[in-house]
C-alpha cells in the first residue's frame, strides 16, 4: 500500500471542519422516560423509523428502532416501509439514507453532525486524484459526502472493505478514499500492495494511539484487544501482532459491528476496546459479566452528541431539518452503494 501526496497539511485538518462542543444534559432519570415516550409517540404519528449509530448518547440508543453500524444502518435504511427516517448519526449517513430511500423524508435532527472524516476529500479533490491514476478503481469509504461516492466506483464500510476489494480484480489498482489507516488494514487482509491510500483520517480515532494500547495492556494483560480499523495505533499493532509483540490470538481488528459479534461468542470476559466511547453503553447493557475497557476513554465524537432527545423531537415535531441529495448526484452515488449492498 502507498499513500497519495498531501493535498492538506495533516496538522490543518481540523480546519476543514467545526467542531461542536459537547452538550452537558442535567435530565433527572424520569425526564428521560418522559422524552423518550414523546419521540415513541410522534414517531407512531409520523410512521417514522428511528436509526442510531452506536456512538449516540445512551438515551437516544435507548429509544432507537435500530442501533447499529454503518453498514446494517444502511441496508435497514433500505428496507423500510416507514415515511420519515430520523437518522441519529451524521451527515454522510443521513445523505446515504436519502440516496438509498429518495421517496421518503429523511431527518437529521442537528445539521452540526458533521464528519472529520468525510471532510477530508471533496470531489474536486478525488476527481483531480481519478486523473493522475485513470485505471485505478476508486473505492469510498461510506464516511464520505454523497458528491464523492458519485465520483467512486464502490462503496464501503468498516465491515465489508476487504470484502468488496477482493471483489475488484487484482491487477487493477485502487484509490482507497479516505481513510489512511483502514487503507492499511485492508491492504493487509486483503493482500493487495495496489492499494493508494488517500491521506485522511477520524479525528477521534486518531487519538487512539500505541502507546494508549500498551498502557491498557499493562493494566489488563488478560484482555482481548479489539481495535477498529480506523484507529491511529492499526499499522503498529498489525506488525506487533504479526511479531508476537502483541497476543495474535487476542489481537482482532473490527467493525463496531464485528465488535458486538465477537464478544458475544468470545469466551473471554475482559475486553479492551479501541474505538468512540458510546459503543461501551450497549457492550456493557448486552453482555453481562464481562468487563470492558476503552483503549482511550478520551475518543468521544462531539458530532454524534449533538443529537439529543430535544433535538430529536423538536425534528419530528416540524419534519426539520432534511436531508436532501441533489438527483444528479444521487443517481451516481446510489450505484457505488449498491454495488457495496449487493456483496453484504
Amino acid at each position: 500500500m502507498t499513500t497519495a501526496p498531501m493535498t492538506f497539511a495533516d496538522n490543518a485538518l481540523e480546519a476543514r471542519y467545526a467542531l461542536p462542543l459537547i452538550e452537558e444534559l442535567t435530565d433527572t432519570p424520569a425526564e428521560i422516560a418522559e422524552k423518550q415516550e414523546r419521540v415513541r409517540e410522534l414517531c407512531r404519528e409520523r410512521n417514522a423509523i428511528l436509526l442510531a449509530h452506536h456512538y449516540q448518547r445512551p438515551e437516544v440508543q435507548e429509544v432507537a428502532d435500530c442501533v447499529a453500524d454503518s453498514l446494517r444502518l444502511s441496508q435497514t435504511a433500505a428496507k423500510t416501509g416507514a415515511d420519515v427516517i430520523v437518522f441519529c448519526g451524521v451527515h454522510f449517513m443521513a445523505e446515504t439514507a436519502a440516496i438509498l430511500c429518495p421517496d421518503r423524508t429523511v431527518l437529521l435532527p442537528d445539521l452540526r453532525a458533521g464528519c472529520s472524516l468525510a471532510a477530508a476529500v471533496t470531489a474536486e479533490e478525488l476527481r483531480a486524484w481519478k486523473a493522475r491514476f485513470p485505471d485505478a478503481v476508486v473505492v469510498s469509504y461510506i464516511n464520505t459526502s454523497a458528491a464523492v461516492k458519485a465520483e467512486s466506483d464502490y462503496c464501503c464500510t468498516s465491515a465489508n472493505a476487504t470484502m468488496v476489494v477482493r471483489a475488484i480484480p487484482s491487477d487493477r489498482p485502487i484509490l482507497f478514499v479516505p481513510d489512511k489507516f483502514l487503507a492499511a488494514v485492508v491492504a493487509r487482509q486483503a493482500e493487495r500492495s495496489n492499494i493508494i491510500a488517500y491521506p485522511g483520517y477520524c479525528h477521534v480515532h486518531k487519538t487512539i494511539r500505541p502507546e494508549d494500547v500498551n498502557a491498557v495492556l499493562d493494566a489488563h494483560p488478560d484482555v482481548e484487544l479489539l481495535l477498529h480499523p480506523e484507529c491511529g495505533c492499526v499499522s503498529s499493532c498489525m506488525a506487533k501482532a504479526l511479531d508476537g509483540s502483541l497476543p495474535h490470538n487476542r489481537t482482532f481488528f473490527l467493525s463496531t459491528e464485528g465488535m458486538l459479534t465477537h464478544i458475544a461468542k468470545s469466551p473471554a470476559s475482559e475486553f479492551a476496546v479501541g474505538t468512540e466511547s458510546g459503543i461501551l453503553h450497549r457492550l456493557r447493557k448486552e453482555n453481562d459479566g464481562k468487563s470492558f475497557y476503552p483503549v482511550n476513554p478520551d475518543a468521544i465524537c462531539a458530532f454524534m452528541k449533538t443529537i439529543t432527545l430535544d433535538r430529536i423531537i423538536r425534528s419530528l415535531e416540524t419534519l426539520s431539518p432534511r436531508v436532501q441529495v441533489p438527483q444528479e448526484i444521487a443517481i451516481k452515488a446510489r450505484r457505488a452503494i449498491d454495488r457495496m449492498l449487493e456483496l453484504a
